[in-house]
């Protein structure tokens, strides 16, 4: 009877299933972010910077494997005059524009905002760039900073 109960326990008794990889190891390639075959951190003229402004925000490998953009964020820094109000003199100072995009290039009043008002000193600026590969892994691509000269 022993014998029995010992056989049948153990034919019941539960297999755990092998478990996959779901987080296998991934090493992100160095991404590369350009607008208008501009790089980070690049001085360009008012009339440059107005021309590329319509052109899509562009992020490959070093392989030169493309990655389709999920979304990013825009940042206009532009020069404005203010006033001084205890003395009443003018001086110049910086204003902030940005928001969250999901396509590229920027949508037009985003683009007409910044073409008629864009100057020397002031800075276009990408960045929290989120891509896919093909695989659909999500990583982030390096910010994207212009400055007008």
């Amino acid at each position: 009877m022993l014998l029995c109960v010992t056989l049948h326990a153990s034919t019941f008794a539960q297999r755990t299933p092998a478990k996959p990889n779901l987080y296998a190891k991934f090493k992100a390639p160095k991404l590369i972010c350009s607008l208008g075959g501009y790089k980070d951190s690049s001085f360009i003229s008012p009339q440059i910077a107005e021309a590329i402004m319509g052109a899509k925000l562009n992020i490959v490998d070093s392989k030169n494997v493309a990655y389709t953009l999920s979304s990013y964020q825009f940042l206009y820094r532009k020069i404005v005059v203010s006033e001084d109000e205890a003395s009443g003199k003018a001086y110049n100072t910086t204003s902030v524009k940005s928001s969250l995009f999901k396509t590229s290039p920027l949508p037009t009043m985003w683009l007409n905002m910044v073409r008629e008002n864009l100057r020397p000193g002031e800075e276009i600026i990408f960045f929290d760039i989120i891509v896919k590969d093909a695989q659909g892994r999500v990583m982030y691509a390096p910010n994207l900073k212009l400055k007008v000269k």
